[in-house]
């Protein structure tokens, strides 16, 4: 199924266009692309309309694009319960508020890396929060520290300097025997320490404290912990720019791309289990906040003194996101 493509890098040619659906299934578990046969499904037609084969680098892009990460699956899908059938949850509840009101203060809502509302004096506070379940799950330290220095970059990504973060955590009861917990599911105790001291580590490296937040136990959070990792930034609203033009330079910036990280957005659709956990250690991102300091005292400068028409977070979707 896969064909070496003659060039002086690794490439493949993947033979998605004669794959039965047990083929395609494979394919998406060989590559670590988490998509369901229903989506492979969907990639394979669009070759088929094209009439060629994808390369394993192209599968990548589409399946990171398509992440539960990067394009929120759970959140666009109907959701069904014993009393009623939800169609988009992000718009039946999350943006619907802000779209009825449309308050005028809010100056960028759901279309930038984190949501920006006028505070006064010129300023603007941006605010972004999201969940690193997955990774914290699998190295708690890890996985936490990322998750805070996701949303600092979110920050950042809107020009604004990061001043607080916050959090919300739930973990299972710290008080659960070993014997009750299922195979391979790591102890509640763990993980709050491994957590709390991630955040604290990223925080506390860029010299940006943790404000407020909160913290839950429930037998619920067992098998899956959530860990939601917030910041907040200030922002001259005057040095809020996108106006990015066909022909501009883009400039990539921060740390090196190393081994670590990789099928980090692709491994967050997947279900955990006990084989899973054991092998998914490497997705998660080694921190490193003291470069993530260097990146922002540079953006900030580059900020004020206007010399660049946009920005935008690498997150873990890679290029193909940011600038695809």
């Amino acid at each position: 199924m896969y064909r070496r493509v003659n060039l002086p890098f690794t490439l493949y040619e993947v033979d998605v266009l004669n794959a039965c659906d047990e083929d395609l299934v494979k394919i998406s578990s060989e590559l670590g692309l988490a998509l369901n046969l229903d989506e492979m499904k969907a990639v394979k037609k669009y070759f088929i309309n094209i009439h060629r084969n994808p390369t394993d680098l192209e599968l990548q892009a589409i399946a990171q694009t398509w992440s539960e990460h990067c394009y929120h699956k759970t959140f666009k899908g109907v959701v069904i319960s014993q009393n009623s059938i939800v169609n988009n949850i992000f718009k039946t509840y999350i943006a619907k508020a802000t779209e009825e009101i449309k308050p005028k203060w809010c100056i960028s809502v759901f279309e930038d890396n984190a949501g920006i509302v006028e505070f006064g004096d010129g300023y603007a506070i941006a605010v972004k929060v999201e969940t690193h379940n997955h990774p914290s799950a699998i190295e708690p330290f890890g996985g936490a520290a990322t998750g805070i220095g996701g949303v600092l970059r979110d920050i950042l990504g809107v020009w604004a300097d990061p001043i607080a973060n916050i959090d919300v955590l739930c973990f299972g009861p710290l008080n659960i025997d070993y014997s009750k917990l299922p195979k391979g599911i790591n102890h509640p105790r763990y993980l709050l320490k491994g957590v709390v001291a991630g955040i604290a580590y990223y925080g506390n490296n860029m010299g940006i404290p943790t404000v407020c937040g909160a913290i839950y136990f429930d037998e619920g959070y067992i098998g899956n912990i959530a860990v939601y990792c917030g910041s907040v930034g200030l922002l001259p609203i005057d040095r809020y720019v996108r106006n990015v033009s066909p022909g501009d330079a883009a400039i990539l910036a921060g740390g090196r791309t190393g081994r670590d990280g990789i099928h980090g957005v692709t491994f967050a659709s997947l279900e955990l289990n006990s084989d899973s956990r054991s092998g998914l250690r490497s997705a998660v991102q080694i921190p490193n906040p003291i470069e993530e300091e260097k990146l922002r005292r540079a953006i900030l400068r580059i900020r004020d003194e206007r010399l660049a028409s946009g920005i935008t977070d690498l997150g873990g979707g890679g290029l193909s996101s940011a600038i695809g």
